[in-house]
């Protein structure tokens, strides 16, 4: 399937990553493990920030919730400490605690320290409602899946309706797993901001393709069956290399929020709106008496800026072009943003 550039539609002025993908930030990986029989259709998705033993050496991290209609985990620890210590998973709302469990699991088995000679660890799982698709109260999703999510992570990230996506609508249409990326140039050096999201929001009529209102023009081709009230949510994942301090990771987070808007969403009442950063580029030792950091001045903190909000928008468009249509619980179906893209650009 083709990427929203692949149909002539560029987001922004700054260059792309190699891929155009979260996994340009180097070191991080995506996986995926989809569920998909007939009213089940759902799954959980993997980003597994470095390759090393996260728990002894941290990263640099930090959340924005912008609406908080929504079950996350692991999100208070991470704000107190400014680090984060595990994989992040992303999944349907009701197996947050399978995949905590799973996640658990996971690092128990990297870190013979966790709950032995040290403290115990924080998994950090965020999620979306799928039900409009999917029977969520199937209770489908098992650890095991969880567990192969993070065992096929790689480099090339599946976009569209897989793993955590399956399941997913956004603006009346199919959505799911999309991820872009963004190259930064300083004095100091090169470095990458990419962005994967799980988009399931947005109300049909207020779809925004790249600035153009397209919503009441597809709204007349598609005579969606779907409840039109925004009640979705948004998951949102940064990963840079740039050398950042968690206060100032949180203010490019925060970003997100300009890529989503420019799509058409208002974080509506019902809207679990949750953003989540990582940069690679310090260490924090899960042991040590002094740390010492390099990072950027907030002068250069606006290349960053504006690379997260491009990077957000053109995710999303991503997640929606290259979802596959699919048909769910009570044989509804969502329709993939492909079918009619050619009509609207």
């Amino acid at each position: 399937m083709k990427r929203i550039r692949d149909y002539g539609i560029s987001i922004g002025t700054l260059p792309t990553g190699k891929r155009n993908e979260i996994t340009d930030v180097e070191g991080v990986k995506v996986g995926h493990e989809t569920i998909s029989s007939g009213e089940v259709q759902t799954g959980v998705t993997a980003i597994i920030p470095a390759n090393d033993n996260l728990f002894q050496n941290k990263l640099i991290a930090a959340s924005h919730v912008f609406n908080g209609f929504g079950k996350t985990t692991g999100l208070v620890q991470l704000n107190e400490l400014g680090t984060l210590e595990t994989p992040i998973l992303l999944t349907n709302t009701l197996s947050v605690g399978t995949c905590t469990t799973a996640l658990v699991r996971y690092m128990l088995e990297q870190d013979e320290t966790i709950g032995n000679t040290t403290g115990t660890v924080n998994p950090v799982i965020g999620e979306c409602n799928d039900m409009v698709l999917n029977n969520i109260r199937s209770l489908q999703l098992s650890e095991e899946d969880a567990l192969k999510a993070l065992q096929s992570a790689r480099e090339d990230v599946i976009e569209g309706s897989v793993g955590a996506g399956r399941g997913m609508k956004c603006f009346g249409l199919k959505g799911g797993i999309g991820t872009s990326s963004r190259k930064l140039t300083y004095e100091l050096g090169d470095y990458t901001v990419g962005v994967l999201v799980l988009s399931n929001f947005g109300k049909l009529e207020e779809f925004r393709l790249n600035g153009k209102q397209v919503g009441m023009q597809l709204k007349g081709q598609l005579n969606s069956e779907v409840d039109e009230i925004d009640k979705g949510s948004i998951m949102m994942i940064v990963a840079t290399d740039l050398p950042v301090t968690s206060q100032q990771l949180k203010r490019v987070v925060k970003r997100t929020g300009n890529g989503l808007s420019r799509t058409g969403s208002f974080m509506g009442n019902g809207s679990g709106d949750v953003a989540i950063g990582f940069s690679t580029a310090n260490r924090v030792p899960h042991s040590s008496s002094v740390t010492q950091m390099t990072v950027v001045h907030e002068n250069d903190l606006d290349q960053a800026f504006q690379a997260v909000t491009d990077a957000t928008e053109e995710a999303i468009l991503n997640s929606m072009v290259m979802a596959e249509t699919v048909t769910g619980r009570n044989e509804l179906t969502l329709h993939s943003l492909s079918k009619y893209i050619e009509d609207i650009v």
